[in-house]
């Protein structure tokens, strides 16, 4: 219990730091503009002439790619570049209880985002008949995905105090993942490297797995890829942060 509380302490103490700067309400003003605009113009939704949220899930990977890094960056680079991660190391907290405490703070401000795109749940059940399993699977999915590109966030803001490198290979990192199973990088691969290459690459791709989800699909192996993602983060986040504090 106790360690949960250090943990929750953290974790509040980073939801205050967002929800009092401009940060938090500059991000999420922003996805909900990007994700109407992609999906209603871009996407055409109404000439889809399908009561399914497919579209507007579809660009959630690209939207996540520059503005989970944007909200992660500052996670621990702007910690040590103020030097105040001393300090927080200091208190009677060990480094796990702070990372996971950062972490769930910026995914609480992700899923707010998320959830104040409720409109989007309400119009399709008002022009169709939905399958709602199947939009709540898509969430979830949504929700999974930026987990992952935040932990691979706290992970990259870890290693340096300076925010604009961690931003950059954040993306770097997260586009990896997303492009990792791409059927024009795969076919590349396949001309210049060994098939075991191949597959281990095809592996690493966030997208068999989102795309399950947003087909209503949930399997234990597609749950176990984001905490596999998202434990390995934060693990080396920690690996970096205790490396630099001995």
């Amino acid at each position: 219990m106790k360690q949960l509380r250090n943990t929750w302490v953290v974790a509040k103490r980073e939801l205050a730091s967002y929800f009092t700067s401009p940060l938090a309400y500059i991000f999420i003003i922003i996805f909900l503009v990007l994700a109407g605009f992609f999906t209603f113009n871009v996407g055409s939704f109404f000439d889809t002439n399908s009561a399914s949220l497919g579209v507007f899930f579809q660009w959630h990977p690209w939207l996540y790619l520059f503005l989970v890094p944007a909200i992660g960056m500052r996670s621990w680079a702007e910690e040590r570049r103020s030097g105040t991660i001393e300090l927080l190391l200091t208190m009677p907290i060990n480094a796990s209880q702070a990372i996971i405490g950062k972490f769930l703070a910026a995914w609480i401000v992700l899923a707010v985002a998320l959830a104040l795109t409720f409109p989007m749940i309400i119009t399709v059940n008002y022009l169709g008949d939905p399958d709602n399993g199947v939009i709540i699977s898509g969430y979830l999915g949504s929700f999974l995905l930026a987990g992952a590109y935040l932990a691979i966030s706290n992970m990259t803001s870890a290693m340096t105090r300076n925010q604009i490198v961690s931003f950059i290979v954040s993306v770097v990192l997260c586009l990896f993942i997303l492009l990792a199973g791409w059927s024009p990088v795969t076919s590349t691969l396949v001309d210049i490297a060994p098939a075991w290459l191949v597959n281990t690459v095809r592996g690493f791709s966030v997208m068999p797995h989102v795309s399950a989800l947003q087909r209503g699909v949930i399997d234990i192996q597609d749950i176990c890829y984001f905490v596999s993602v998202v434990v390995f983060g934060l693990f080396t986040a920690g690996v970096v942060l205790y490396s630099k504090r001995v």
